[in-house]
């Protein structure tokens, strides 16, 4: 089972990262967390690799569902969005909510992960058309 839902766009890296960013806010996720994966390796170990950036995105009515259910869930969240660069393209993908229902096994997930998802192709529908126009 694949656990990432991805889009590849024909955008420069920068702009998709802002584009990410708003489409995700138009489905109500907000961005908690930004890692800089490539800054971070070449400060800390000097290695070089391609733009990589991990939103943490979180949807606030969804979390409070998923917690409610099972506090440890928090160890899932928040929906992790990673932004790349791939060859030519800019590759988009977030974490399958899903994962929530496989990995607790609890079939009460189920709701919150189908919502969840709904909106996560939502707005990676909504980034690959603006950007790939």
């Amino acid at each position: 089972m694949g656990y990432a839902r991805t889009v590849r766009v024909h955008a420069g890296f920068a702009r998709t990262v802002d584009a990410a960013r708003q489409a995700l806010a138009s489905q109500g996720f907000g961005v908690l967390t930004e890692i800089d994966v490539a800054a971070t390796l070449k400060s800390k170990i000097g290695r070089d690799m391609e733009d990589y950036v991990i939103l943490g995105a979180c949807n606030p009515q969804l979390a409070e569902r998923a917690l409610d259910i099972d506090r440890d869930i928090g160890l899932l969240l928040p929906c992790n969005v990673v932004v790349r660069t791939e060859g030519s393209t800019t590759v988009v993908q977030a974490l399958d909510p899903a994962t929530m229902v496989t990995s607790t096994g609890l079939d009460a997930m189920s709701a919150v992960a189908d919502e969840a998802t709904r909106r996560l192709d939502i707005a990676l529908a909504q980034l690959a058309e603006e950007l790939n126009r």
